[in-house]
């Protein structure tokens, strides 16, 4: 199993370790209610150095990345970030990502843990015609996210830069806590507001004990997955091999919104073709009774006709009730619900995403 170099730290600290995508993680440190309230009223500290990152750069970078991404990396430019997916050739998903432009002709990428290697493999492959510089250098960086309302008050003592004007999904590479060239983007999981902070492998232990030490003052605490996992389906925000995957149409996830078939990445006439034809959507959905949904929980409507399944759920600490994500068949339009669990049919009510305003 790897692990990240904050494995003992994390240990040290009590931390509920668990074995996520072949990565030995903290689960949980206190208790995930506590966690997730924590970041969604002040702030808390993730390690999530298992994520993958990619630098694309030199000739050709920009064609290879507006070939293989779902949205217009032209309307990036120097310190800005795009979500993004990378469709294959059957009109699914292979991952999704952040690209981030560091410079003229100079990208980052970073990319899910469990598709390192296979988003890696894929990008290579493409890569064959452009032949852009490729580096995969997610061994060599630790990556972790300050998230919620009060980040920006833990940042500000540990460096000149002015944070806090900062637009959402940005990047910048700052000294922080005296440490120099740290990339440093306003991006998230959480819904919450917050950072994202990359940093080298050799400097990374300094960095996170940097953080917490100067966060003592509004009780910033190391949060774990599960709390991520908790954050982001009350934002509504697909997770990689619970609402995405390699089968599943990008409309039926409701990523339209960052699928731009004009700039002609790969396969974009067949998912133009999907989008005429779809079975499925995604929706959220709150538990109108006590009860937590799971994924692969059944979905019915009110005449009990079995209509889809869970994808993602979770008790909503913001709203004190069972939330969930999923999938039902595209010409249902009722919105109460059934999620069966554990032979008993719990209603529900489908509403709009995302369950919590977000906050910048």
């Amino acid at each position: 199993m790897k692990k990240t170099v904050l494995n003992s730290i994390h240990k040290g600290l009590g931390a509920k370790m668990v074995n996520f995508y072949e990565f030995e993680m903290p689960l949980y440190y206190d208790s995930i209610s506590n966690e997730h309230r924590k970041v969604r009223l002040d702030c808390g500290l993730f390690d999530i150095s298992h994520m993958g990152e990619f630098f694309v750069f030199g000739k050709n970078s920009f064609e290879l990345l507006q070939k293989i991404c779902s949205n217009d990396i032209s309307k990036l430019s120097v310190g800005k970030a795009q979500y993004n997916y990378l469709p294959n050739f059957e009109g699914g998903i292979i991952d999704d990502l952040i690209v981030y432009q560091i410079e003229i002709d100079k990208y980052m990428l970073i990319v899910n843990a469990s598709n390192i290697e296979k988003d890696f493999n894929w990008i290579n492959e493409i890569n064959k015609k452009f032949k852009s510089e490729l580096l995969n250098l997610s061994d060599e960086y630790c990556l972790f996210a300050l998230q919620g309302p009060k980040s920006v008050s833990v940042l500000k003592n540990l460096s000149k830069v002015k944070l806090d004007s900062m637009d959402n999904y940005n990047i910048k590479v700052i000294n922080l806590a005296g440490l120099k060239d740290i990339f440093i983007s306003s991006t998230g999981y959480t819904g919450a507001g917050g950072f994202e902070i990359l940093v080298k492998n050799s400097e990374a232990k300094f960095l996170w004990n940097k953080l917490l030490e100067v966060g003592e003052s509004i009780k910033i605490k190391p949060i774990g997955l599960a709390a991520r996992d908790s954050l982001r389906i009350e934002m509504g925000y697909c997770l990689y091999g619970n609402e995405i995957d390699e089968n599943r149409c990008p409309y039926e996830a409701g990523l339209a919104w960052i699928t731009k078939p004009d700039t002609k990445f790969i396969n974009y006439n067949g998912l133009l073709l999907q989008k005429k034809s779809q079975k499925h959507k995604l929706i959220g959905f709150k538990l109108n009774e006590k009860g937590i949904p799971r994924s692969g929980f059944k979905i019915f409507n009110k005449n009990y006709i079995e209509i889809g399944y869970v994808t993602s759920g979770t008790f909503s600490t913001y709203l004190s009730k069972g939330i969930g994500l999923g999938y039902i068949d595209f010409y249902q339009s009722q919105k109460e619900i059934f999620i069966e669990a554990r032979g008993k049919k719990i209603p529900a009510t489908i509403c709009k995403l995302p369950f919590v305003k977000k906050e910048y």
